[in-house]
C-alpha cells in the first residue's frame, strides 16, 4: 500500500492497516520538523476521538487534551449560548491542536517500525488502471497494490483523476468572505468557541491552548497582512469580541498572521482506479464548524474498513462503493460548514446601516433557533459529531 501524505488522515490510514497486518509505506514532501509544526485546527468531534480510541490511538489526546461542550455567538451586546453537551447528553469536542495529533500518529508508526518516508515529494504514479501501481520519488520508486491520496488540496494524487468531459465533475465555489486568521497570547484560556456576529463583520474565537487561540477577522477584499499590524489586529477583535458584560480576553503576542480565502471543493470522485482519496485531497471547506479534519479521518475510517475486507475477505464491494457512499456525508458536512458561513459572516455588498440592522436581524433569529428553539438539538448534534457508527465498525473489523 502507498500512502501519500502525512497529514491526520495519512497517517491514521497507515496506523489502521499496520494493525490489520497490511504492508503500506507512507511518502511525505516536507520534513517530520515541518508537518509537527503546521498549525491546523484544533477541535476534535466526540466520534473521531471515540474511533481512535478504538483503534489505541488517542493516549496522549485524552491524557492531554481539553473539553468543550459549548460556543457561543455575540450579537450587539449579549450572548447566546449554544450548550451542545447539554442538547446532546454529555457529548463534547477534544480541544488538541492537530500538529500535535500528527506528532502523536508519527511516533505510533515509528515504534511500530514503520516511521514514514519524509522529504521524499512524490514525482509521478504510473499504472493507476494496471494491478501494480507504481509511485516514483527522486530517490525510490514503490511498487503498490493501491495508492491512497492523503496529500492534500496542492498535492499530486487528486490530479491524477481523470478530469475530461466524460468524468465526474468537480464542485467548487469561492465565497465572497476574506479572512485574516492568526494564533495570539490570550490572558485566561478559551473554553468554548465564540463567534462575534456584528455591524463591523464577524469576528471568531477558538481554543488551541490554555495560553493560545486561533482568532478569525472578517477583513475587507483585497486587504492583505501587511494592512493589518498587531496594535489594529488587537484593537478590532477587542471591539467585536467585546460584551456589555464579561469582555473580550487581553490579547498578546499575535503570530502567524495571513489571509484566509473562504473556498470549498469537492472531487468529483473518490476513485480512480487503483488511486484512493481522503482527506484534503478529496474535499475542502470552510473552517466553521471545524469539520476538516475531522471529515479526513471519517473518510479513513470507511475506506480502510474497505481495504481490509478486500485483503482478508476478498470482498470489494467495499472498495467499489466508497467513492459514492462519501459523497453523501461529504455533502452533509459542506452544507453543515456553507450554513455555519454564511450565518456568521457580514454579507457583501451591504453599506447603510439600515441594511445591516436587517442583516443582523435575520441572523439573529436563526441564531436563537438553532441555540434555544426547535432546532437546537439536532443542530448541536451536527457540531459536535455525535455518530457512533463508526465506532462499531472499527471494533468488529479487528475480529
Amino acid at each position: 500500500m502507498g500512502i501519500i501524505g502525512a497529514g491526520p488522515a495519512g497517517l491514521v490510514t497507515a496506523a489502521v492497516l499496520g494493525q490489520a497486518g497490511i504492508d503500506h509505506v507512507v511518502l511525505e514532501r516536507q520534513t517530520r520538523e515541518h508537518i509537527e509544526q503546521r498549525a491546523r485546527a484544533g477541535l476534535l468531534e466526540h466520534r473521531t476521538v471515540e474511533y481512535l480510541r478504538s483503534r489505541g490511538l488517542a493516549g496522549r489526546l485524552v491524557a492531554e487534551g481539553r473539553r468543550a461542550g459549548w460556543s457561543d455567538f455575540r450579537m450587539t451586546g449579549s450572548r447566546m449560548r449554544l450548550d451542545y453537551e447539554t442538547l446532546t447528553g454529555g457529548l463534547r469536542h477534544w480541544v488538541y491542536p492537530q500538529h500535535l495529533l500528527v506528532r502523536d500518529l508519527c511516533d505510533e508508526l515509528a515504534a511500530a517500525g514503520r516511521a514514514p518516508l519524509f522529504s521524499h515529494p512524490v514525482r509521478e504514479v504510473n499504472g493507476l488502471t494496471g494491478p501494480t501501481p507504481r509511485i516514483v520519488c527522486d530517490d525510490v520508486e514503490i511498487d503498490c497494490d493501491f495508492v491512497i491520496g492523503c496529500d492534500g488540496y496542492r498535492g499530486i494524487a487528486r490530479t491524477l483523476v481523470p478530469s475530461g468531459p466524460n468524468s465526474p465533475q468537480d464542485a467548487a465555489v469561492r465565497y465572497p468572505y476574506e479572512t485574516l486568521t492568526m494564533l495570539a497570547e490570550v490572558d485566561v484560556p478559551a473554553e468554548g468557541v465564540l463567534y462575534a456576529i456584528t455591524e463591523d463583520g464577524f469576528a471568531g474565537m477558538m481554543p488551541r491552548t490554555p495560553r493560545i487561540s486561533r482568532f478569525h477577522l472578517q477583513i475587507p477584499h483585497g486587504d492583505t497582512p501587511g494592512d493589518w499590524p498587531a496594535s489594529r489586529i488587537r484593537e478590532r477583535l477587542a471591539r467585536r469580541l467585546a460584551d456589555s458584560g464579561t469582555g473580550a480576553p487581553k490579547i498578546g503576542a499575535v503570530t502567524e498572521v495571513r489571509t484566509l480565502l473562504m473556498r470549498s471543493h469537492i472531487a468529483g470522485s473518490l476513485r480512480h482506479g487503483r488511486l484512493l482519496l481522503a482527506g484534503d485531497a478529496a474535499h475542502i471547506l470552510t473552517p466553521f464548524g471545524g469539520k476538516g479534519a475531522n471529515l479526513a479521518i471519517a473518510d479513513v475510517a470507511d475506506l480502510t474498513r474497505a481495504l481490509i475486507a478486500h485483503y482478508r475477505h476478498g470482498a470489494d464491494h467495499e472498495l467499489d462503493t466508497y467513492s459514492d457512499r462519501r459523497m453523501r456525508e461529504i455533502w452533509q458536512v459542506q452544507e453543515f460548514s456553507h450554513r455555519l458561513l454564511q450565518l456568521v459572516m457580514l454579507p457583501a455588498g451591504i453599506s447603510t446601516p439600515a441594511e445591516r440592522r436587517f442583516a443582523l436581524g435575520l441572523k439573529r433569529t436563526v441564531v436563537e433557533r438553532i441555540t434555544q428553539g426547535h432546532e437546537a438539538v439536532a443542530f448541536a448534534h451536527d457540531y459536535v459529531g455525535s455518530g457512533t457508527r463508526r465506532c462499531r465498525s472499527a471494533v468488529a473489523e479487528l475480529g
